[in-house]
């Protein structure tokens, strides 16, 4: 054994150290990767065929291994690093011969290249990624950060410490907006760092707070980086799961389990969301601290403001917080007692199969026994007593076909037991009201009777949908009765919009907020997946863009508003009418909307075909094309390297003998935690897509096989990756802000600047591991 180490570790090191070496000669990274596969797979072979590799492997034929698989050790936890004086025997790492190991490479690297790149089944969502990276890069060209950046300093720059929580602030809008670390971090390092260092604050403050809120993209969805995880992660989990479940006996692991063994990367961002959250908390909850115990290098600034009204603090208490809290209060005290819910009264035309256990109880011994393990006696108990009263009354019943008139029947009950008000229109209706609250509230000295005119055809909607639209009415005939109601909200809502354009704050805020709602909320509200969002999120975003080059030029942006409303039409006629043509019999007011639909389609499609001509003059269209192909390139090209790379490891069983080494210990937690470490280290020399791609796969069967909770493990990862863009010597948030830094701005101040941010990091993962429930409750609420 060469220096006394096994093969397989030295095989390992060879790796790192060309990985290592590949990065460290600047080749660019996504082929670096790939040729340190290469160089260190050839280096490996010779050493391999010259004798000078040996592997100490277990003799499965030893009397003493088959009496700890004899005694009920399961055989996949059977280590040399568990098991230390079990029989060994030496192998070459290769055992066919590095040729058979280059036959089988090949054929896995075509295998994977069809899962994960070409034609899996995550490929769908991996192309989320291209039109998210383009939905950040056309903002960040929209000048939103400048705007954003300008108005929160007047907002928040009085306070101490002001301009830095300014732009965590920004930060974190930007995450929500845009996801893209480079960008955001250059466009805050150009825009707030000479405001902040004129000002007086200190350039370790500015530029730490800088480069830290800039990667909280990485974590606030739509994040790539979770986009990227969440495919991972979800095949981990599944095959990790189902290897577990067959490892103790069980035929699956929905037996196992007791539920799929499923998590995609909607549920992933919404597991996303708080931590997120809490993270920019605490960059500000720190900016504010110091600069209250130095308030010579954070004082406060006081910015001019914009012509708009000075509102009273009563004033702004009253429209900006009570009015808001009432409504939304209102809304779910109506859910609560059942004025307002879900008016669906639809009836299956099968019946829903009888009742079955909360667990499966026809398992073997086994898998008995590892099921009470794991899920407790008592819930064991209660299963095998749903079971034992399911067979008493005559077993399973099986689903049967219902009868016209039982159908007429349950439909007549469930009109008759319907909520009065439907869930989505109240919720509608309150979101429109605090728009018309907002813009009393930014204007109160204006005349309240347009707003006061809003209102009442907002009540008027509410009372036809609760007096004369029951869940049977046609969607044509309850369009008619909202007809007036809803030409005078519209008029409130045209007066409140002007008025809230006239504010700096609201003129800034809302229209990026628009877009970041329609895109998050669909996917947390589980209305569709990422890639159709992220899809949104693009043509929303060149909407955006062109309406801002517009306004620029002082000219109209009619149509760029009218494609934005065609968009609204589209949703809100596929939502209220079936325009299936295809059926049978389909009713007149299904065909109007469909021709309404359609006419909407090509107005939206002629809006951004003309938002895309107005880039395309000023040069805008042409850099994002060519930026998110870069991006999206890197990003893919990275993935297949790594593909190969993880190959290397795997054709000398580096992956198995790491895997084997986390298993041999007892507590999944300790595993976790050490996995964790390595991360966190890893992320000094390595970019977050090396680690997603060549080390995650290796340790994900392992982390993803026990009983800790898919969800919160990937957003701790996704946080840790999250600290790997601010450590030195090669976090790249510090190169991009060292690029865009005045000269008086040194490295040191830099790398001294984002101490306290990796410390918040590292305290912000400890929280996270002590209350998990900050990462699972949002998905388990609306999953409910």
């Amino acid at each position: 054994m060469l220096f006394g180490l096994d093969g397989v570790e030295i095989g390992l090191i060879i790796v790192f150290l060309c990985l290592f070496s590949g990065i460290l000669t600047g080749f660019p990274v996504a082929f670096a990767i790939g040729g340190a596969g290469l160089l260190s797979f050839g280096i490996i072979a010779a050493l391999d065929s010259a004798g000078i590799l040996v592997h100490q492997a277990l003799d499965t034929n030893a009397q003493a291994y088959r009496d700890l698989v004899n005694s009920g050790v399961n055989p996949v936890t059977i280590s040399h690093f568990r098991y230390p004086d079990l029989p060994t025997y030496m192998q070459p790492l290769f055992e066919g011969g590095w040729e058979q190991a280059i036959d089988r490479n090949l054929s896995f690297i075509v295998n994977r290249m069809n899962e994960r790149v070409f034609a899996g089944a995550s490929i769908e969502t991996l192309l989320a990624v291209l039109m998210f990276v383009m939905m950040g890069i056309v903002l960040e060209r929209s000048k939103i950060a400048n705007d954003l950046l300008t108005t929160m300093a007047r907002v928040f720059g009085p306070i101490p410490g002001g301009l830095a929580v300014s732009v965590v602030i920004v930060g974190a809008f930007l995450a929500a907006s845009t996801g893209i670390v480079g960008a955001t971090v250059v466009t805050m390092g150009l825009l707030s760092l000479p405001t902040m260092l004129r000002h007086n604050y200190s350039p370790e403050l500015a530029t730490g707070v800088i480069a830290a809120s800039g990667t909280l993209g990485q974590i606030i969805p739509p994040s790539i980086v979770i986009v990227l995880l969440g495919t991972l992660a979800g095949d981990l989990y599944s095959a990790a799961q189902e290897a577990r479940a067959q490892a103790v006996g069980c035929t699956d692991a929905l037996t196992y389990l007791g539920k799929p063994a499923v998590v995609s990367v909607g549920t992933l961002f919404q597991a996303a969301m708080l931590p997120g959250i809490f993270l920019a908390f605490l960059y500000a909850l720190y900016a504010f601290g110091y600069a209250l115990l130095n308030p010579h290098k954070a004082p406060p600034v006081h910015l001019s403001h914009t012509s708009h009204e000075t509102i009273t603090r009563r004033e702004g208490l009253l429209w900006f917080l009570a009015i808001p809290v009432i409504l939304i209060g209102g809304a779910i005290v109506f859910g609560q007692v059942g004025i307002a819910g879900n008016q669906s009264v639809l009836v299956k035309e099968y019946t829903d199969a009888g009742a079955r256990a909360s667990l499966r109880t026809n398992v073997s011994e086994q898998c008995e026994a590892a099921m009470i393990e794991l899920h407790g006696q008592e819930a064991w108990n209660t299963a095998i007593s749903e079971q034992a009263a399911i067979e008493a009354s005559g077993g399973a019943v099986e689903s049967v076909q219902r009868t016209p008139e039982e159908i007429e029947r349950l439909t007549a009950v469930a009109v008759e037991t319907a909520p009065k008000l439907g869930k989505g229109l109240l919720t509608v209706m309150v979101l429109l009201s605090v728009v018309l609250a907002f813009g009393r509230g930014v204007a109160p000295s204006a005349d309240p009777r347009p707003l006061l005119i809003g209102a009442a055809g907002i009540a008027g909607i509410l009372a036809m949908d609760a007096l004369f639209v029951s869940p049977l009415t046609s969607s044509g005939t309850a369009a008619l009765y909202y007809l007036i109601p809803a030409l005078l909200m519209a008029y409130g809502l045209k007066e409140a919009a002007m008025r809230l354009g006239k504010n700096e704050l609201f003129r800034v805020v809302f229209p990026p907020l628009v877009l970041i709602v329609a895109v998050l909320g669909s996917i947390l509200g589980g209305v569709t997946n990422p890639t159709p969002a992220a899809g949104l999120g693009a043509g929303g975003a060149i909407l955006l863009a062109a309406y801002r080059k517009l306004a620029d030029h002082h000219k109209s942006g009619k149509i760029i508003l009218g494609a934005a409303f065609s968009v609204v039409i589209m949703i809100l006629i596929g939502s209220n009418f079936d325009l299936r043509l295809g059926r049978g019999d389909v009713p007149f007011e299904d065909w109007a909307a469909y021709i309404v639909a359609l006419v909407a389609f090509y107005y939206a499609m002629f809006g951004i075909l003309y938002a895309c001509w107005v880039l395309w003059g000023d040069g805008t269209l042409g850099i994002v094309v060519r930026e998110t192909a870069k991006v999206t390139s890197m990003v893919f090209t990275i993935l297949i390297g790594s593909q190969l790379l993880n190959l290397v490891v795997i054709s000398f069983g580096g992956e198995h003998y790491i895997q084997s080494f986390l298993r041999s210990f007892d507590n999944e937690f300790t595993v976790f935690l050490l996995v964790m470490l390595v991360l966190f280290f890893l992320g000094f020399v390595l970019d977050f897509l090396e680690i997603i791609y060549i080390v995650v796969p290796i340790v994900g069967p392992v982390i993803y096989g026990g009983t800790m909770d898919p969800k919160w493990v990937t957003i701790m990862i996704a946080v840790n990756l999250q600290t790997s863009f601010l450590t030195p010597p090669f976090g790249f948030a510090l190169f991009y802000l060292r690029g865009v830094a005045p000269p008086s701005v040194t490295t040191g101040h830099i790398y001294r600047g984002i101490i306290p941010f990796v410390l918040i990091q590292v305290i912000g993962l400890g929280i996270l591991w002590t209350f998990p429930d900050i990462v699972t409750i949002v998905p388990n609420l609306l999953a409910k």
